[in-house]
């Protein structure tokens, strides 16, 4: 009869004292929808005004392969719409996360040498520490050195990628921030 009473103390017990402290959840960062929004514009405000030189590469069709690491691009599947934002933006951040760390390198590198864009290079660290989960700068990422030949055809490939991307990352933000 003792073992009885001592699991019956042992409950009552345990029904009557508080639950363990658990630690309170880390705050979530909420990445500033209206000021996103407002430098998404400006990003793609400023690449209309990219000007790019004259090239022999107009007119021309050109089998655009998929350079290697170069920046992702927004697929359907990164939770980008309007619906799953309101609820959940996890990936659909972590992909324009992604994709502007990756810009702010390719804009840094031999490729925008002779047409440097410090302005958009600016935009874009703007946006990339109001999409930031956490607090700090990502690093830098150096590219490894392109052919010269192959710099203009690379950089117009760049641009043309950033303006989509622009575009996209816009209408997520447009959307968000109301």
């Amino acid at each position: 009869m003792a073992p009885l009473r001592r699991l019956c103390l042992c409950l009552l017990l345990a029904l009557l004292l508080p639950p363990p402290a658990t630690p309170a959840p880390a705050p979530v960062h909420r990445p500033d929808w209206a000021a996103c929004r407002i430098l998404s514009r400006e990003l793609s405000r400023l690449l209309a005004t990219v000007k790019e030189p004259p090239s022999a590469l107009e007119g021309m069709q050109l089998l655009e392969e998929e350079p290697q690491n170069w920046p992702p691009r927004i697929r359907c599947s990164d939770a980008c719409d309007p619906l799953t934002l309101e609820t959940n933006n996890t990936r659909c951040l972590h992909r324009i996360r992604q994709a502007l760390q990756q810009y702010r390198d390719l804009l840094g590198s031999d490729i925008f040498r002779d047409q440097p864009q410090p302005q958009l290079e600016t935009t874009m660290e703007q946006l990339l520490r109001h999409v930031q989960e956490g607090h700090g700068r990502p690093p830098r990422n150096p590219l490894a050195p392109t052919n010269v030949w192959e710099q203009q055809l690379q950089r117009h490939l760049a641009l043309k990628r950033l303006r989509s991307f622009a575009a996209v990352m816009s209408r997520v933000f447009n959307h968000s921030a109301r």
